[in-house]
This record gives structure tokens, sequence and C-alpha cells, in this order.
């Protein structure tokens, strides 16, 4: 029996492990093929709740991840990109999308689950095709998640003959709450429902539990695959924290109302599994669906009231910036194309305004190389390239419109304006990748050293702040400080350099070191050069 129990054991956790490789693997293909529309469709679709719950699903049916769909939500809510109310929508939505799984396992194909998986291989490993590279990466994970499947059903075979594990099914049928909390405490530990419910059907199928203890575990992986959301919210804004908050009493009311209704959901089922003579997985992907489908319906009219509850349960200022254009209404291009160059110079100044803080998490994070300044640099960087897309289509559309000549040479300032700071954005995404090598590469930089790049980063955050309140005010006597500030930073490059120098023959600082410190110099030069010119631009002296 010894022996038996090893085999069981390690069945089951390489099943589970290859299950979970497969379906992570299959996700990430698939994610590589759709490339980067998975934020866009989240970002574009998701105008009304009804929009977001489609994204959710499509989005999640993609990723094969629920909890993925939500990480990726959490981080929009956080960035600023999509609202409480339109999370919600999405959150639903990725519930739904979630159940797809299910239904995967439901079609058995774990027989071809080998040949599947050599039909991957060949495709990763003989083709060089970047398209065909994503399409293996797909099959293999299909084929992965199968035969996981496959060992994880064979581990539990042996179950059935152990007294322990029939009372246990015995004592869940009779206390449906016993079901709910093994379910969710089981999904925390995987952080997957997929797998959990993957295996639901696995013990269902070889009859090792009935129907009325299975529903109530189904109940709690729902709740279980929640906890993914909450470990991504933590150390984020608040209205990530609240995302996730949402998520947890979604699935948590509708695992109480379902638990009132448990008899008549459970002969809903079983007439369903007679009538459509569903195998056992599939009926557990059709109870799975009816689950989250029937909660999504009951909660979606509630969104407000929801987003209500998540606020008052989790108070706090939502420090978050409205990274989306706020201004830019295509009215005005038709009606009043002055008016229209006000809006896309408002949105210009609160793009500088970005930079800005950009600039001054970057020096945060290099000071206390602490994540969080550098997830909100990340952030700001973002919401910069987001604006710089949407400020550029909008002065496009309006350089058809009828310009005076005045309002002609104010357009084409704005244009060279907003590349100079989606410019200074870059230069800071790069010192924040050199404080990433530093800290990755455990690479010491000298006190002196970081001293001198504190004062460097100081003077050229005032030239930054100073150039976009030139741009504000139209005012030419800031602009010209600005230029004064800007031969400061170059006359500093060059003495820091000389230092640096004197430093690495001294042996005081390695070579590495080195490298940080003049790119990180280099870096901020030339975010001064920008600054200039968006001063230049105020005097009306660009070339």
């Amino acid at each position: 029996m010894e022996f038996d129990v090893q085999q069981m054991i390690f069945e089951f956790l390489g099943g589970l492990g290859i299950f979970l490789f497969g379906i992570k693997y299959m996700g990430d293909g698939l994610q590589k093929s759709a490339g980067d529309k998975l934020r866009d469709i989240l970002d574009r679709f998701t105008t009304n709740p009804l929009m977001g719950v489609l994204a959710g699903i499509i989005v999640t049916g993609l990723i094969q991840s629920s909890s993925g769909t939500t990480v990726i939500t959490i981080g929009l809510v956080s960035a600023g990109f999509m609202t409480l109310r339109q999370a919600i929508g999405v959150i639903m939505g990725a519930n739904i999308g979630t159940t797809i799984t299910a239904f995967i396992i439901g079609i058995d194909v774990g027989a071809y689950a080998l040949p599947i998986i050599a039909l991957g291989s060949i495709l990763l490993f003989f083709f060089k095709n970047k398209k065909v590279h994503s399409i293996g990466q797909i099959v293999f994970g299909f084929g992965a998640l199968f035969f996981g499947l496959e060992l994880m059903s064979s581990g539990m075979k042996p179950l059935s003959g152990l007294e322990t594990f029939h009372e246990l099914t015995v004592s869940m049928s009779s206390n449906p709450i016993l079901g709910v909390i093994i379910g969710t405490v089981f999904t925390v530990i995987v952080q997957s429902s997929s797998a959990t419910i993957g295996i639901l059907q696995g013990l269902f199928a070889e009859g090792l539990i009935d129907l009325n203890a299975a529903l109530p575990v189904l109940f709690g992986d729902n709740i279980g695959t929640t906890i993914t959301a909450v470990l991504a919210s933590i150390g984020a804004s608040v209205a990530a924290k609240r995302a996730a908050a949402t998520h947890v009493l979604f699935n948590l009311i509708g695992a109480t109302i379902f638990m009132i209704f448990i008899t008549p959901f459970t002969i809903l089922i079983e007439f369903l599994q007679d009538k459509l003579h569903l195998n056992p997985e599939m009926t557990i992907a059709f109870a799975h669906g009816i689950f989250n489908t029937t909660n999504t319906l009951i909660q979606f009219p509630f969104i407000a009231v929801l987003a209500v509850i998540v606020t008052k349960l989790i108070p706090g200022e939502d420090s978050v910036f409205e990274y989306k254009a706020k201004h830019l209404d295509p009215v005005f291009i038709e009606q009043s194309p002055s008016i229209a160059l006000g809006q896309a110079k408002e949105e210009v100044l609160r793009m500088g305004q970005f930079a800005v803080l950009g600039l001054t998490e970057t020096n945060n994070y290099m000071k206390t190389k602490a994540q969080k300044h550098s997830d909100t640099a990340a952030q700001l960087e973002d919401a910069i390239n987001n604006l710089d897309r949407k400020i550029t289509e909008y002065l496009v559309a309006l350089s058809s419109s009828s310009l005076s000549e005045t309002e002609s040479n104010e357009h084409s300032t704005l244009v060279d304006t907003i590349r100079d700071i989606e410019r200074i954005g870059d230069h800071y995404e790069n010192v924040l990748e050199l404080v990433e090598y530093q800290l990755a590469n455990k690479v010491k930089i000298t006190k002196p050293a970081m001293d001198e790049l504190e004062e460097m980063f100081q003077l050229t955050i005032s030239t930054v702040k100073e150039a976009v309140n030139a741009l504000d005010h139209n005012d030419k006597e800031q602009a010209r400080n600005v230029i004064k500030k800007e031969e400061q930073i170059d006359k500093m490059e060059r003495k820091l350099r000389k230092q640096h120098i004197l430093r690495l023959s001294g042996g005081e600082c390695s070579a590495q070191a080195g490298i940080v410190f003049v790119d990180i110099i280099s870096n901020l030069e030339r975010i001064g050069d920008h600054a200039v010119n968006i001063a230049e631009a105020v005097l009306g002296e660009r070339h």
C-alpha cells in the first residue's frame, strides 16, 4: 500500500504541475499571438459595464485565466485607465470566461493528449516563424493541460478504496458548507480555479464524489480564485484594492445565493445531464457555466451598488490620476478650431506634469530602491505614451481645419512639444532600467556619486517643471531661465564625468558602477535638451 500512496501522490502532484504549466503556457501563447491587443481590448471596449462584461469574457477566453484578466484589470484601474464601475463589469465577464476551460475539459480529448504535445513540440522546435511558434505554444499547452488531467485522474483512482475519503465525501454531501470550505481552501493553495474545477471534474467522472458534494466544492472554487486578485492588489492603489474586493464580494454573494437554492440547482443539473446526455466532466462544466452566468445576470443591475459597498469597505482617497485624455472633444475640431487648440494644449500640459511626476518618482526609486516608485513612474510613462497617441491624432484631425497663422504656429509648437515630452518619458524610463540593472547585479555606487546624481536630478526636474510652466503661461522670462538652467546641466554633466574618471582611476568605484553612473547623467542631460526645445518653442525660436 505504501508504494501505492507514493505513486498516487506523485501522479496527482505531477499531473497538477503539468496541468498548471499547460494552462499558463497556452495562455502565454494566446497572449503572444494576440499581442498587446488584450490591454487594448480592455482599455477600449469598457465604455460601459455591459461592454466590460463582454471584454472580460473575450480576454479570459483568450488567456484562460480569470485571475489573469482580473490582475490586468487591477493594473489598468491602478493606472487610472479604467474606473471602478468599468472594472466590475470586466471582473464579472472574467468569471464567465473562465468557464471555457471547464468546457474544453468536458470534451474528452484526454486520449489524444500525447500526440497533441508532440505536434506542439514540432511547431516549437522545427519552425523559426514567431507566429508558428506562438501556435506551437498554444498547442503544446493544450496537450499538457489534458496530459496533466489524465495523470491527476489516474492518481485519484485509488482514492475510492480509502475509507477516510469515502467518509469525507459522504459528510460533504450532507453538509454543503464543508464542501464550500474545501473548495475555497484548495483553490487558494493552487491559485487556479480552472485546475481545481478540473480535479473536481476528474473526481466526479471517477464516481468518487456525487453531485450533492461536488456543487458546493464548485462554489468554493469560485470564491478561492479571488485570492490572486487580492494578492495582486496588495501595495497597489486604493482603486485597485477596491477592484479586488469587488471580485471577492461578487463570488461570495453568488456562492451564498446558490447555497440557498442548492436543491433546485442540483435538480436542474441532473435534469440537464439526463436530457443532454452529458458526460460527467461536461456536467460539472455546465454547472460552472450556469453558476457564473446566472451570478452575473443577478448582480449586473447592481454594479453601482457594488461600487458603493466596496468604496465604503475600503475607505481612503483615491490618489489615481485621470490618465485618459480629458479635454479632447472632437466636436470642437469642426465648430471652433481655436477652442480645439486650447483643449489640445491643456492635454499637452497634463502630459508635461506627468513627465515631471515621472522624473520625481524615478529619482525616488534611485534613492530608495522601493518598487512602488518604479511602478508609478512606469505607469506615468504609459500615460504619457497614451496621451501622446491621443493628442497627436487630435492635432492631425485639427490640421485639416482652417487655422489662422497664429493658430497654425501654435499647432506646430504643440506637435513638437508632444514629441519632446514623450522623449523625456523615454529617458527617465532608461534611468529606471539602469537602476533595475544596478539592483539585479548588486552594483554599488559610492556616496559622493549618489550625491552628485541627486543634485543633477533636482536641477533637471526643476528645469522640466519650469519649461512646462513657461508653456502654460507663455512666459518668455521663464523660458529664458530654462535655457540658462540647461547650460548648467551641460556643465554639470561634463564636471561629473571628470570626477567619475578620477574615482575610477583611484579605484574607488567599479567599472559596472561607472556604466550606470555615466548613463544616468547622459540621460538627464538629454532630458535637459528636450526641456530647452519646449522653452525655445515658447520663445518662438524653434529651429
